[in-house]
């Protein structure tokens, strides 16, 4: 997807062919740097610090990383336990686990000095299967929004939560790839962006890129959307997932339940857009079975802002919440 004219994508393994780069998150939308990982653990640190996040991205992101473990130690047990820290670093999101376990399986049943090329093509092969399923979640989704904007007759006025855009997947996203498909198809709509609390994931993510790619859209407080259903103003909702059971109870980023109670009481089409990874067929019960994530509270207690001279600087809220 484009930033300043040019195309990127999130993740990329680098010229010699053994270290991977990411676009560093917690920096945008103020700055665009990547970050180099080298081995393992900065893969890992890169998942848990929320360098790289949204399910999918993390999924890929984790296939590097073992890749990356493997490039150092092929031994089995240097593979288990490269396996079990990274899959300790995000436990809510299921694509980690399902990329992990499909390295893990596809690396040990090689012989040693077979793994590591093997562990590399792997994780490129996760990588391009993401680019490819996200495509066709757009197409899918644009056809959806394309029929209501012809039906309607107007511009279309569409909500979403967190970012479940390119920047939380290898290319194009979930939620937003229908979005992206249909204004390259000529829809004229326009995107209600939820702030998303507490880390500001729509105002940093979904905004910045949504500006790269032209679309019309506002940011709004978190709690605007209900107000915004009740007066006719949102034709439809598209959120992501971090894990989806076989029942279709969604785990997304917090907010997103009362999206679709207010969705619900006002007539207004919920859609929840996410690749085959997401869903976890071993899960029935979301509220009982899949484990949430205990994130510090500074994430609540602290946000960025500017300086008077410009710079990135912390201003301390008070008084302090845990999410």
């Amino acid at each position: 997807m484009r930033i300043d004219g040019r195309d990127y994508r999130t993740i990329w393994l680098d010229d010699d062919g053994r270290r991977v780069h990411v676009i560093d998150q917690t920096l945008l939308p103020h700055r665009l740097e990547t970050r180099l990982l080298s081995n393992a653990v900065e893969a890992g640190r890169a998942i848990a610090d929320m360098i790289v996040r949204g399910a999918p991205l993390i999924g890929v992101t984790g296939a590097y990383g073992l890749a990356l473990a493997v490039a150092d130690d092929d031994a089995d047990s240097a593979i288990e336990a490269a396996h079990a820290d990274l899959l300790a670093t995000r436990p809510t999101a299921s694509n980690l686990r399902w990329a992990l376990d499909r390295m893990r399986a596809i690396v040990l049943a090689a012989p040693r000095g077979e793994r590591r090329a093997l562990a590399y093509a792997e994780a490129s092969r996760i990588a391009e299967e993401d680019v490819a399923a996200c495509a066709a979640i757009g197409e899918h989704g644009a056809a959806i929004i394309r029929e209501m904007a012809s039906r309607k007759g107007r511009r279309l006025n569409i909500l979403t939560h967190c970012n479940a855009g390119w920047l939380a997947t290898v290319d194009w996203g979930t939620a937003l790839a229908p979005i992206y498909k249909a204004v390259r198809a000529g829809v004229d709509l326009h995107v209600w962006v939820d702030e998303t609390r507490p880390r500001n994931q729509g105002a940093s993510l979904t905004a910045f890129e949504l500006l790269g790619e032209g679309v019309p859209h506002t940011v709004i407080a978190d709690n605007t959307g209900g107000h915004l259903m009740q007066h006719g103003l949102v034709d439809m909702c598209i959120v992501g997932s971090d894990r989806t059971t076989r029942t279709g109870d969604v785990c997304n980023k917090i907010g997103t339940y009362l999206k679709a109670l207010a969705a619900k009481d006002n007539g207004v089409p919920f859609y929840v857009a996410l690749p085959s990874p997401t869903i976890d067929w071993s899960v029935r019960d979301g509220l009982a079975e899949i484990p949430i994530e205990e994130r510090s509270a500074d994430e609540v207690s602290f946000v960025q802002g500017r300086a008077p001279d410009g710079s990135v600087t912390q201003v301390r809220i008070s008084p302090d919440e845990t999410p």
